[in-house]
């Protein structure tokens, strides 16, 4: 029987709470993972996942751009062309502040701006799952894999205890059947010690 510890990374990359969410990301890139256990003073703390930060980096409203063609408030400039006493229509305002709402695919790919400095001023601790999901290391696969299932998870920590051993993720155990390391024994006759009749 194939177990967590025939196919778990034992070499985990942790992070910290203080890190803040744009050395978090960074980190993800260059190590190619989509989540890592959150450690606090050698203690599993949380779990943080890219889905964490994009729901983060959703529910954050848009900060408008700075923009050095317009003034202080209430230096503007009357859009020209307006009948004397007549207020500027509604989309004078909106042009001035279509960033408002930038998407999350553009918060992500742009570094510029003051309004990107959120992801420098918040940290893994604020945005973290303090749910840790855990198994040992002697489990079998098959049940991590359906443990991982109806918990609606990616990864699972092996723990011995509180002391992190290791992590499996959803790409491990799918690695792990590509190879055909997971396999089940089909027997075409009933063995003889269980066939009905046979005497010890």
């Amino acid at each position: 029987m194939l177990r967590l510890s025939d196919i778990m990374t034992r070499d985990v990359v942790t992070v910290a709470p203080e890190l803040s969410l744009r050395d978090t990301m960074s980190l993800f890139t260059t190590q190619h993972i989509s989540g890592a256990p959150v450690v606090s003073q050698g203690t599993v703390v949380g779990v943080v996942s890219l889905t964490d930060l994009a729901e983060f980096a959703a529910g954050s409203p848009g900060v408008p751009t700075q923009r050095s063609e317009f003034a202080e408030c209430g230096e503007w400039d009357e859009p020209e062309d307006l009948p004397e006493g007549t207020e500027p229509p509604s989309a004078y305002f909106a042009e001035m502040w279509d960033d408002a709402g930038a998407d999350v695919a553009e918060r992500m790919e742009s570094s510029g701006g003051p309004e990107w400095n959120m992801l420098e001023e918040h940290t893994v601790g604020e945005v973290m799952s303090r749910r840790v999901c855990s198994l040992s290391a002697d489990t079998a696969v098959e049940y991590a894999a359906d443990y991982m299932r109806t918990a609606a998870i990616h990864r699972v920590l092996i723990m011995d205890g509180a002391h992190l051993q290791g992590i499996v993720s959803t790409s491990d155990i799918a690695a792990a059947v590509a190879d055909r390391k997971i396999s089940h024994r089909v027997y075409v006759f009933e063995p003889a010690a269980r066939r009905p009749g046979r005497r010890s």
